[in-house]
């Protein structure tokens, strides 16, 4: 078997853009006629520069190759340009990419890739979502929502979610993230973090797992003082608290307080991950796989965790493709603790498979289908198709005001 050819699919996700803007999928086609499903998670160029990106990975490196060679064609990607240093852009598009072999190598075998990968653990994955606009109330946008202003209404989104089945959600009240971080967070910020932590508690009790968000807004000082006021109501954890430049600051944060050190979205490859661990910055890793650098590299990196008495929370802000991902590699892996879900797998990131993720109160079953066990349903996909040229995601250019 050899790869012959490549289908990109950059796909507009409909507001209110949970899992963001658009999803970049790519598609390997072997000489047998199997095809192998991917997608990349790469925020820092707009997405037709990632798509010329992933062409020009797969004309070098993959054109006519055998798609079982995955090992080769990562050492080959990670290295070119004599560079051999972790780049977050190009490891988004080698992530899609090794996906994409898997999947091949999956359905050519015809077996499941955690079947590959040391066979599966976890009969059932327990999940958590992050707090979204109440759709059936008619918010459309995160504008159109209180929950992420009020904790009241964050509180009886949380009760919302427990009633569906999940025990653990996700909420970041702690302010805007910017290009100017880290800073020091505001009274108010602090005041109304924990205010979404007692109100939310008080609503779910303990059938529920508080998972406080921030997005490496915070000097390490500063995260001290936030996770302090945030230990009585007992988070699951406080991710990524200071940015991930340098570990060994995360790592002051981690003894200092109480809760939970998760880290590791904008982590790539296991150099990365390796000094994190070393340093003890983090007891939760959150490895995208649509940017970690695959799944044999989050394989390797749920390895190194293992050692450390560290669990694995794949991290999800992109389309079900990386879900999928994320889901096989938890199957395989002791040390998993817990996945993220947009929601139930419903509405527009269901349609985009033609067999959606199977959720099952609280829980994502593990697909017995070869591969990733998902296909892309390319006429949704092709029926949506993005024009822009907006980043994945945008923080705010400049300072954050006080209060923000």
């Amino acid at each position: 078997m050899k790869i012959t050819g490549l289908k990109t699919f950059i796909v507009g996700n409909p507001s209110p853009f949970a899992g963001g803007r658009y999803f970049i999928f790519v598609k390997l086609v072997a000489d047998n006629g199997l095809e192998g499903l991917g997608e990349v998670y790469a925020a820092s160029f707009s997405p037709k520069v990632v798509e010329a990106m992933v062409r020009d990975i797969f004309e070098y490196h993959l054109l006519d190759t055998d798609p079982f060679r995955i090992e080769t064609f990562w050492r080959n990607a990670y290295g070119r340009g004599y560079s051999q240093r972790p780049d977050i852009s190009l490891m988004g598009v080698i992530s899609g990419l090794e996906m994409a072999m898997w999947d091949l190598v999956g359905k050519a075998t015809e077996k499941p890739v955690y079947e590959l990968l040391g066979g599966k653990v976890h009969e059932r994955l327990r999940s958590y979502t992050y707090i979204y606009p109440d759709f059936a109330a008619g918010e459309h946008a995160y504008s159109d929502s209180k929950a992420y202003s009020d904790p009241d209404t964050a509180a009886e989104r949380a009760l919302h979610y427990v009633r569906q089945g999940f025990t653990a959600v996700k909420f970041d009240p702690a302010g805007a993230y910017s290009t100017f971080d880290p800073r020091q967070p505001s009274l108010e910020r602090i005041e109304i973090s924990r205010k979404f932590c007692a109100r939310i508690r008080e609503a779910v009790g303990t059938s529920c797992d508080l998972l406080f968000g921030t997005h490496g807004q915070f000097t390490t000082s500063g995260a001290i003082r936030l996770g302090k006021v945030l230990e009585p109501y007992l988070p699951l954890w406080f991710e990524e608290p200071t940015p991930p430049e340098m570990p060994e600051q995360m790592a002051e944060v981690a003894r200092a307080v109480s809760i939970p050190i998760s880290a590791g979205e904008r982590l790539c490859t296991k150099y990365e991950f390796q000094r994190v661990l070393q340093l003890g910055a983090a007891s939760i890793i959150q490895m995208n796989l649509g940017r970690v650098g695959g799944i044999l590299e989050a394989k390797k990196i749920a390895g190194m965790a293992e050692a450390h008495y560290a669990q694995i929370a794949p991290h999800l802000y992109c389309g079900p493709v990386v879900g999928a991902a994320n889901i096989q590699i938890s199957a395989c892996s002791p040390n998993f603790l817990i996945l993220e879900s947009i929601e139930r797998w419903d509405g527009f990131q269901a349609s985009l498979l033609k067999k959606p993720i199977q959720w099952e109160e609280g829980y994502v079953i593990p697909p017995s289908g070869p591969g990733l066990g998902v296909e892309l349903n390319e006429e949704v996909a092709l029926a949506h198709l993005y024009e822009g040229s907006a980043l994945h995601l945008v923080p705010t250019f400049g300072p954050v005001g006080r209060g923000e």
